[in-house]
């Protein structure tokens, strides 16, 4: 029954009533005020992280590179990412490079290196030797990991025992290729890939763009490889000597380039001509490579001046970019030097 002062609990028993206790108020407004802003991480003595900035602080301060053994690859920080092109732009994450090659290439081209990562009783060669070397000269720091450390890193790749985590790759400007082929005195050879996703591709038209003379590579900003650890890996350090100019529409990039004065020449099966017969080896030129199912879209076919196939056994349907584009070069070169 409602009100029914009878039952039980219904009513408070005297002196339950909790009240105010003496000499609370002073600690009570202390708390309200709490202990101020949390300090960063590398200003609080037993973090890692100051740990680290005084490390560095100390390198600093003798010139000295870092030891193996006294650095983590937790605590290594980035550099700052290498300059561009004009217009030029950067990809969003580190790239982890492995391979004694590669990473050999990286460090000749000068390639700022955030961190060079060492297997433990690694077998010295002359490239270990010069990769040792370099990043000591430079001031990179140095870190020796377990294998299975430097597996977790390259993802299960070959990594030969040597790694390096470089900033993230700076993309020329489209007109950067044509000014560095007027820096040379020779016609502008360049090779764009249209609608080429994968990065070992990239990175084998980058080794022939290297071997055969071509001023750079273009690439689309969307539904195209762009410069990855794997296409470095690939290009053997080719990444490091040739520019690619990443571009957000590469049919109008393809009609700047004819009004530059240069001719367009697509590659793909059925073509108008034999490779062996490429038109304007002679004249400045873009190599246009298709992908390996689609081969080149509709718009870029309509802005090649002409068309060129490879000629292959019937029982082969296709040549992948990467072995299609160092034939089409190979041709351009043979033809130009006789």
């Amino acid at each position: 029954m409602a009100g029914n002062s009878q039952r039980r609990g219904a009513t408070r028993k005297a002196g339950s009533k909790k009240g105010a206790t003496a000499g609370t108020g002073g600690k009570n407004r202390r708390s309200l005020e709490g202990k101020g802003p949390t300090p960063k991480a590398e200003d609080r003595p037993y973090h890692k992280a100051h740990k680290a900035k005084v490390a560095s602080e100390r390198r600093t301060a003798t010139g000295t590179a870092a030891s193996p053994r006294t650095s983590s690859p937790r605590t290594a920080g980035p550099r700052g990412p290498r300059s561009g092109g004009k217009g030029g732009t950067r990809s969003s994450t580190h790239e982890i490079l492995s391979g004694r090659n590669s990473v050999v290439e990286a460090l000749r081209a000068g390639i700022p290196v955030s961190t060079v990562y060492l297997a433990a009783r690694l077998e010295a060669d002359e490239r270990t030797k010069e990769i040792i070397s370099t990043a000591a000269d430079a001031g990179y720091p140095l870190l020796e990991v377990s294998r299975t450390e430097l597996d977790r890193l390259t993802d299960g790749s070959v990594h030969q025992g040597v790694a390096i985590q470089v900033p993230p790759y700076a993309y020329a400007d489209d007109e950067d290729l044509l000014d560095a082929a007027e820096a040379t005195g020779r016609p502008a050879l360049v090779v764009a890939l249209d609608g080429v996703t994968d990065p070992r591709n990239l990175g084998a038209v980058l080794r022939s763009a290297g071997a055969f003379g071509a001023h750079g590579v273009l690439v689309p900003e969307r539904r195209a490889a762009g410069v990855t650890a794997s296409a470095w890996k690939v290009s053997a350090g080719a990444a490091a000597r040739v520019p690619v100019a990443r571009v957000t529409n590469l049919v109008r990039t393809l009609q700047a380039y004819k009004k530059a004065g240069l001719f367009v020449v697509g590659l793909d099966g059925g073509g108008e001509v034999a490779v062996a017969d490429l038109p304007y080896v002679g004249d400045p030129l873009v190599l246009v490579v298709g992908s390996e199912g689609k081969g080149l879209s509709r718009l870029v076919r309509e802005e090649c001046d002409a068309i060129a196939s490879i000629p292959i056994a019937s029982a082969v349907e296709s040549l992948n970019a990467g072995v299609a584009a160092g034939i089409a070069l190979y041709e351009v070169a043979r033809q130009r030097t006789s």
